[in-house]
């Protein structure tokens, strides 16, 4: 890498007529911060056959969830923000940042302190109280000291702390986004077992009919005892099947009270019917998704914030230029202290260079430049992964769909077979074992139908969370203190 130098201060190095300027304006070590180069393609290959529904201008922003039109979970993604501790840990970590920010910044100004003694001591050679070698000393006392920023370190310094203001910020509005998601997620997830338990419940009553069926005509003698069985062990494996549904669907309750910073007593939502919609989301460019990723942001801020360190590690090589003051009064008697002629002041300047270190300030030189690599590097791989997370969410609900209207025609043929099948056994051209798998093959078919249902709700809150949600970069100017 190679860094380059301003013009100022090489000539500084080799004229000494540049001291008083430099004294005055300083010059900032280091590279002026460039945003990486990340690869982006034209377009996502999988939106060539992504087709929208109706015209749309923009993605969703702002509360993104709202798209769907679930009152219930509007209800609970407005909770997040106010109850989930991991975003409140988040948010400490940006104030705790935007402090350091100011930290760095106070290194620009003089500091000034003041201090006031009182002594009352004993000289050498005195043996006696009260007698010559005894006294009061009285002090006040203001000193001043300022190290001037001739290199830019502490502007460097600034720079650093600033960039990494904004990626912590960036990074709490990926935890905000992370957090919601899931929520999202979980809620359709567990909406979809409510529709799958409903299923349960027709099913496991239809069953409830059959087995008595199936029993009426044992009693009268019409079909073996072998049909009972075959009723009564396909009735209890639904019942099971139905009891397994119930604990995910606590699971899943019990993680969105987690969700909202909640105990899970605290946490009940009403099973309902669900009316099933999609969301039309326009995937837009791809170079529109360094914009709309905080994580994409939070990693280019990073690398700004390492950027700024190898001019804090270059100005390291140069000599600091400290001005200092100290003024006050200084008496033996506290009834004379402020008068003039117990007045006192200095003033000074001190011009220091390392000679040797050992190779010290080399290796942090080498050591900023080798950090300042790595968050390239990783920021070029976050938007990797950003351009990876769109494919698979379009192509996932692209195929999806096409999934789901063959489960569907699926899902109408197993239900005609199963009419079929049961008016055959009633007129007593069929046995029961056919029943048994017409009724086996139909609710496999449903649950499979759910399922992908399931998956496509789930892929649309990952395609808008891979989207970066409402998020824009324009909001990391809020993360300045």
């Amino acid at each position: 890498m190679i860094i380059d130098i301003p013009i100022g201060c090489g000539q500084f190095r080799r004229s000494a007529a540049f001291a008083a300027v430099l004294t005055l304006s300083g010059c900032i070590m280091g590279p002026d911060y460039v945003r990486p180069i990340a690869s982006a393609p034209a377009a996502f290959k999988e939106a060539e056959a992504w087709k929208l529904a109706q015209p749309q201008d923009v993605a969703p922003k702002g509360n993104w969830w709202a798209v769907f039109g679930d009152a219930t979970l509007n209800e609970l993604e407005a909770q997040v923000d106010i109850s989930n501790q991991n975003i409140k840990a988040a948010e400490a970590q940006v104030r705790g940042a935007q402090a350091l920010t100011q930290a760095a910044r106070a290194g620009l100004f003089p500091t000034v302190s003041g201090a006031g003694a009182a002594t009352r001591s004993k000289t050498p050679g005195s043996r006696v109280i009260n007698t010559t070698g005894i006294g009061n000393n009285y002090n006040v006392a203001v000193d001043a000291s300022w190290e001037l920023d001739l290199w830019g370190r502490v502007r460097r310094s600034v720079e650093s702390s600033e960039a990494n203001a904004q990626a912590t910020s960036a990074d709490l509005a990926a935890a905000r986004l992370s957090a919601q998601a899931l929520l999202a997620q979980d809620y359709w997830a567990m909406r979809v077992l409510d529709a799958e338990i409903a299923l349960f419940k027709t099913t496991i009553a239809a069953y409830e009919r059959s087995l008595q069926l199936t029993r009426n005509q044992y009693s009268a003698g019409i079909v073996g005892r072998n049909d009972v069985v075959q009723a009564e062990a396909q009735l209890n494996s639904t019942r099971a099947q139905a009891l397994d549904a119930d604990v995910q669907r606590a699971q899943l309750e019990h993680a969105i009270a987690i969700l909202i910073g909640k105990a899970p007593a605290e946490v009940s939502i009403a099973v309902v019917t669900q009316q099933w919609s999609f969301p039309v989301i326009p995937p837009g460019l791809p170079s529109e998704l360094l914009e709309r990723r905080p994580d994409i942001a939070a990693a280019e801020r990073s690398v700004a914030a390492a950027n700024a360190q190898i001019g804090v590690a270059e100005a390291a090589f140069y000599p600091t230029l400290s001005l200092s003051a100290a003024g006050g009064f200084q008496s033996a008697s506290f009834v004379h202290l402020l008068s003039l002629p117990n007045q006192y002041w200095a003033i000074g300047a001190a011009l220091a260079q390392t000679i040797f270190d050992g190779g010290l300030r080399k290796a942090q030189s080498a050591q900023a430049i080798a950090v300042y690599d790595a968050t390239v590097a990783e920021y070029r791989q976050t938007v990797l992964g950003g351009f990876q997370e769109v494919e698979d969410n379009l192509v996932a609900l692209r195929i999806l769909e096409q999934e789901a209207a063959v489960q569907n025609a699926a899902v109408k043929a197993a239900r005609e077979s199963e009419t079929i099948t049961n008016n055959q056994y009633k007129a007593g051209t069929t046995n029961y074992l056919s029943v048994v798998v017409v009724q086996a093959a139909a609710l496999n078919n449903e649950r499979a139908a759910l399922a992908i249902l399931g998956r496509r709700l789930i892929a649309s809150v990952g395609l808008i969370k891979a989207l970066g949600g409402g998020w824009n970069a324009t909001e990391l100017a809020q993360a300045k203190p």
